[in-house]
């Protein structure tokens, strides 16, 4: 498997710069609008029938290019979910078509869902805005339980078509095995950067999206005094040789996956990237056809900053 380091990509747009911020809200935003158009499918044969949502979706993702108005986007969002809600409460008790109450309910399920995952990942944007450069200690425990949960809510939204598992032993033909492992060499906090956290959520989102189940998936971080390092890698289809260099590029997706059904922008990769260039870190990629890619990470640890407890 060819591993080639990036080290340059062409320079970004302050809009392009603003989307690759607001990345993890900007994905959430996406299933939601989906969730929107299903439901109202469901309710009434109309993708468009809950307007008020989809109008809201629309100018949330809008903001996403303007980084002051996203942030100011960032927190509403309790403002945004009391819109969708009341017009589902409205629309709902009387809709065109009567759909099984099951799926209905599921649907809303998932709906309460995506809004809690949104309003945690505003928060952290929120965060880290008013110091975006500071290293934090995060509980290991805390982070695992959180990169579970993602897991929990992709299982979810595939709607049955397969499970994401952590033992071997129980994986059949049409399961997806995580190999998943957090650890530091003294066993306490893990210190890095907050917006690390969404590379990482965005790179294994990737390796799961472009790897058939049945497939694996490994995710590792470790931190010691020297140095963060983080690898994702897949038995996925692999990325063309000849476009390695360039597929980290904004907005660029492989030639070999026009066909894999995504709700992110395609910048998953130029996000982690950048932020690993940020920090003075390093970014390698490796891939082959029908074998998988492997993504590695190291990004130098301040000195000023002691080793967390």
């Amino acid at each position: 498997m060819k591993e080639i380091e990036i080290t340059e990509i062409p320079p970004l747009s302050p809009g392009e710069l603003s989307l690759l911020d607001m990345h993890s809200i900007a994905n959430v935003l996406n299933v939601l609008r989906c969730e929107l158009t299903v439901l109202g499918l469901l309710a009434a044969d109309r993708d468009s029938y809950f307007h008020d949502g989809l109008a809201v979706c629309d100018s949330l993702r809008a903001s996403m290019r303007n980084h002051e108005a996203a942030l100011r986007s960032a927190t509403r969002i309790e403002e945004f979910e009391h819109i969708v809600f009341t017009e589902l409460t409205v629309k709902l008790e009387n809709p065109p078509r009567r759909p099984d109450p099951r799926d209905i309910s599921e649907s809303l399920d998932n709906l309460r869902a995506v809004f809690a995952i949104l309003k945690v990942r505003a928060m952290e944007i929120l965060a880290r805005a008013a110091t975006p450069d500071r290293w934090t200690p995060f509980d290991l425990d805390k982070l695992r339980a959180d990169f579970l949960d993602v897991f929990a809510a992709i299982e979810k939204n595939s709607k049955g078509r397969y499970r994401i598992l952590y033992n071997a032993a129980r994986k059949e033909a049409n399961d997806y095995y995580i190999d998943f492992k957090f650890e530091t060499a003294g066993g306490g906090a893990l210190l890095m950067p907050p917006v690390f956290q969404d590379s990482m959520r965005d790179l294994i989102a990737n390796a799961r999206k472009y790897t058939a189940p049945g497939g694996s998936i490994t995710a590792a971080l470790y931190e010691d005094d020297r140095e963060l390092r983080f690898v994702v890698s897949d038995t996925g289809r692999g990325i063309p040789e000849s476009e390695l260099a360039t597929v980290v590029e904004f907005g660029k997706r492989a030639s070999n996956v026009g066909n894999v059904r995504t709700m992110g922008g395609g910048f998953g990769l130029t996000k982690a990237f950048m932020v690993a260039k940020r920090f003075g870190g390093r970014f390698w990629i490796a891939s082959e056809l029908g074998r998988g890619t492997r993504i590695r990470i190291a990004i130098p640890r301040p000195e000023a900053i002691p080793h967390a407890a």
